[in-house]
């Protein structure tokens, strides 16, 4: 018997945004990285639109270290056509974790991002459009990843001849398909039975996603990969935040509302958000300028992370 289709306004949204960043110093001393800004926008923004675009209305999101802040920024989700519930983990103990903190608010199928990734992606309604075929259970967005080394900081999917997962290693040694799992799932409840039976790993003392994967897998359960991911843009060194920057830009320059720039002064692919002043004619290329900065100085600026208490040198 076929499952049945789902309409998308009857999903859920979750986005686990508990992390502290503790790599991405001095940034996590003052922001939750999931609130670092794309082109003058919070990542966690874009998820959220995601979702919505997609024809969520529900979004919960998993929060802990500085989730006020996040709170903050987005809100009750009206201002961006969502209604956000948060949710926190005071243990930051996995990924499974955290997904298992929020059995009791889940009753039906729910798209899952990690919110420290930037996804470019296809059309996710084919994860949906999967979701409600043949019996599927889960769907995990998927990459044909070029890079080994890639594969090795992520996990590897294995498929049989009928595109049915049967397999999820994490962070492999030796990666045994080029197929790799990006951070964004699509789960009915059912899935909860399993993360519920998930054990702490030997690898890293936490409860693994890919762990609950396995034994939703060994359980039975029909899983599809997607493979709808382009590029997925892992935020997590103060570099980085440069890098997906520079990546969403492409050869373009974005200066945002009320910046100062004087006469002379030369910009090249690079981000100048809100408030921003340059008070001398100087080149910038291929950097970030946080909002309200005052840039002071003559040196040109490349490949710089500047914010009002300092800067980052990204080169």
């Amino acid at each position: 018997m076929s499952a049945p289709t789902y309409d998308t306004a009857e999903m859920l949204g979750v986005i686990l945004a508990a992390g502290k960043g503790t790599r991405l110093a001095p940034f996590s001393a003052r922001y939750p990285k999931p609130i670092l800004p794309i082109l003058g926008k919070p990542l966690l923004q874009y998820q959220v639109e995601c979702m919505r675009d997609l024809g969520i209305r529900r979004v919960i999101i998993v929060i802990g270290h500085l989730g006020f802040e996040i709170v903050r920024v987005l809100g009750d989700g009206s201002n961006h056509g969502v209604s956000i519930q948060y949710v926190e983990q005071e243990h930051t103990l996995g990924i499974a974790h955290a997904v298992s903190r929020l059995e009791e608010l889940i009753d039906a199928p729910f798209l899952l991002f990690l919110g420290d990734i930037f996804f470019v992606h296809k059309d996710l309604r084919t994860m949906v459009d999967l979701l409600g075929t043949g019996d599927v259970d889960g769907v995990l967005a998927v990459k044909e990843e070029p890079s080994i080394e890639a594969i090795k900081r992520n996990f590897a999917i294995l498929e049989n001849d009928a595109g049915f997962v049967t397999r999820v290693i994490e962070k492999p040694h030796h990666p045994p398909t080029r197929l790799k799992g990006c951070g964004l799932y699509l789960f009915n409840p059912l899935f909860f039975d399993a993360v519920r039976r998930t054990p702490r790993s030997a690898m890293r003392d936490e409860y693994e996603i890919t762990d609950a994967i396995q034994i939703f897998l060994d359980d039975g359960h029909r899983v599809r990969a997607a493979r709808v991911i382009e590029d997925d843009l892992n935020l997590s060194y103060p570099a980085d935040l440069l890098e997906i920057n520079l990546r969403v830009l492409g050869d373009r320059t974005f200066v945002g509302k009320n910046v100062t720039l004087p006469e002379g002064c030369e910009v090249r692919r690079s981000v100048i958000m809100d408030g921003a002043i340059v008070e001398q004619a100087i080149s910038i290329r291929d950097s970030l300028i946080f909002p309200g900065t005052r840039v002071s100085g003559s040196g040109n600026l490349v490949r710089q992370i500047m914010m009002p208490d300092g800067a980052i040198d990204c080169r």
